[in-house]
């Protein structure tokens, strides 16, 4: 996507990408979707480095466990009621809770930020 996204990137311009906790903290039963979201964070540190030199910012949002549609539609209940129990507010985020990690990174607030990836995990990252 990025390959063709560039020809119409500017100087200025903000690509962010999605990782997870799950890539910082691993997980024995995740291992395939653990070590594609540590690809992204890795991605996103390389690609920042290729693409400063063009002015264009990248970053990527690494969040803790959030309610989406995906949590009960693909886990029993059991897991479904202990999903993000283990986070320090004893739940999961809600989306809008994530969103504005996703909206400071593309502003020009952080103009300064490239490379980076914002973890609003709910938690340590490196419990």
């Amino acid at each position: 996507m990025v390959q063709a996204a560039l020809p119409h990137l500017k100087e200025g311009a903000s690509i962010i990408n999605t990782g997870s906790v799950t890539a910082m903290k691993g997980n024995a039963t995740l291992i395939d979707y653990a070590a594609t979201k540590g690809a992204i964070h890795t991605f996103t540190r390389s690609l920042s480095q290729s693409l400063a030199e063009k002015g264009i910012r990248v970053n990527c949002v690494a969040p803790g466990p959030v309610w989406t549609p995906l949590i009960p539609a693909t886990m029993d209940r059991k897991h479904v009621a202990a999903f993000g129990k283990d986070t320090v507010w004893g739940r999961a985020a809600q989306p809008a809770e994530i969103a504005p990690s996703y909206v400071f990174l593309a502003s020009t607030d952080a103009q300064y930020y490239t490379g980076e990836v914002l973890a609003p995990t709910g938690t340590e990252t490196t419990r």
